[in-house]
């Protein structure tokens, strides 16, 4: 039987939805991480398995987020699962950034596009003939909008704030963040030495998407000379001028920290290319490239570009991410046995708490152009090319 086959016979033969068991009560839960990748999730999955079975809650894990619920690759997790994970980068259920129940591609029509078909009530039949009662979801703002439909058929969902790119609305910080600013940082104090041998304008472009958080952090903690986020559109003629001052006064080098989603004054983001059937269809990149060829040609200093990429993504979380995803973990449970439903587990102000699940869908948190850490930069002569 082909997948699908299988789904339409599971369309046919749906389960009837069993009356809701109470949240406090809860006995199965299930977890699914959505989106990309990022370090500290199999933190997360760590502290919800512990601290459930130390509960006498059994627990599923979801292989490859949305796509293993709508495939039923569902497993018992135990303690011998979770055991020595918390230092390894990456997740042990498997994640995806593409598959969304309610807009799931199912092949072909006769003129070639795409057909897609909404496959929640499969998902949910999934949870229901194993008892599954909640379900948490560490995601970013993408999966708490897929989480939506599965609460309003009875699923409790909690949701927990994972990103590098700290950008989910109603937190003030994501688990994966620390690390991929730390990465990010220790590239740019390598290239620093090897620009100031050529003398080189060495452009490092830095992932966040429409957001400047890792690429503010990154760029302030290695001392780079020009700062380009989102947030704040650039005059590559101040860019230009900035590397040309800088070999005036005998610095024969320039380090640029561009976020990809960087973009001059009047222009548009680079897009790399488009995904069709992903949520987030846009994937951008190239501004460094550009950068760089630009700036070659317009002060004939030698420039070079370095694309850091998914190297941001990988790898151990640092002490920071192990120690918030840990909280994290912890207090989605906490949440779980008050009885609370639909919430997003959050960090603001230092002190942890909960805001509903859907105020973070489909939004980004970005940088406030008059946030602290700007003026700082600027006050130690950053550039950010306005």
């Amino acid at each position: 039987m082909t997948q699908s086959d299988r789904i339409s016979y599971i369309i046919s033969t749906m389960a009837t939805i069993n009356d809701r068991v109470p949240v406090s009560n809860v006995k199965r839960i299930a977890v699914l991480t959505g989106g990309g990748d990022c370090p500290g999730l199999n933190a997360v999955i760590r502290a919800v398995v512990k601290d459930a079975i130390n509960n006498g809650i059994e627990v599923f894990g979801i292989e490859d987020g949305f796509l293993g619920l709508i495939e039923d690759r569902i497993k018992r997790l135990d303690l011998d699962e979770v055991s020595n994970i918390l230092t390894m980068g990456g997740t042990i259920l498997g994640s995806n950034n593409k598959s969304d129940p309610q807009r799931y591609p199912m092949g072909t029509d006769e003129n070639g596009n795409t057909v897609f078909r909404d496959l929640t009530d499969v998902c949910v039949t999934h949870l229901q003939i194993r008892k599954i009662e909640a379900l948490i979801v560490i995601g970013g703002d993408g999966t708490m909008s897929v989480a939506e439909p599965f609460s309003k058929q009875g699923i409790n969902c909690i949701g927990v704030p994972k990103t590098i790119d700290n950008d989910l609305h109603g937190t003030d910080i994501t688990f994966g963040f620390q690390t991929a600013v730390h990465v990010a940082t220790e590239a740019l104090d390598r290239v620093h030495s090897t620009a100031a041998s050529h003398h080189r304008v060495m452009v490092v472009e830095l992932m966040g998407r429409n957001a400047g958080w890792i690429t503010l952090h990154a760029g302030l903690a290695s001392g780079a000379d020009v700062i380009l986020i989102p947030e704040i559109e650039f005059d590559l003629d101040i860019v230009c001028d900035q590397c040309i001052q800088r070999s005036q006064r005998g610095k024969r080098f320039t380090i640029i920290a561009a976020a990809e989603g960087a973009k001059p004054k009047g222009g548009e983001q680079i897009v790399d290319r488009v995904v069709e059937d992903s949520p987030e269809a846009i994937r951008l990149g190239g501004i460094a490239k550009w950068l760089a060829d630009q700036i070659e040609q317009r002060t004939e200093i030698e420039s070079r570009y370095v694309v850091l990429g998914h190297t941001q993504r990988g790898g151990t979380p640092v002490a920071g991410d192990r120690v918030l995803a840990t909280q994290f973990g912890h207090h989605a449970m906490e949440l779980l046995k008050l009885g609370k439903e639909n919430r997003l587990v959050v960090m603001q102000g230092g002190i942890l708490g909960d805001v509903d699940i859907q105020s973070a869908a489909n939004k980004q948190r970005l940088v406030p152009t008059d946030h602290p850490l700007i003026a700082a930069a600027r006050s130690v002569y950053t550039c950010f090319g306005d």
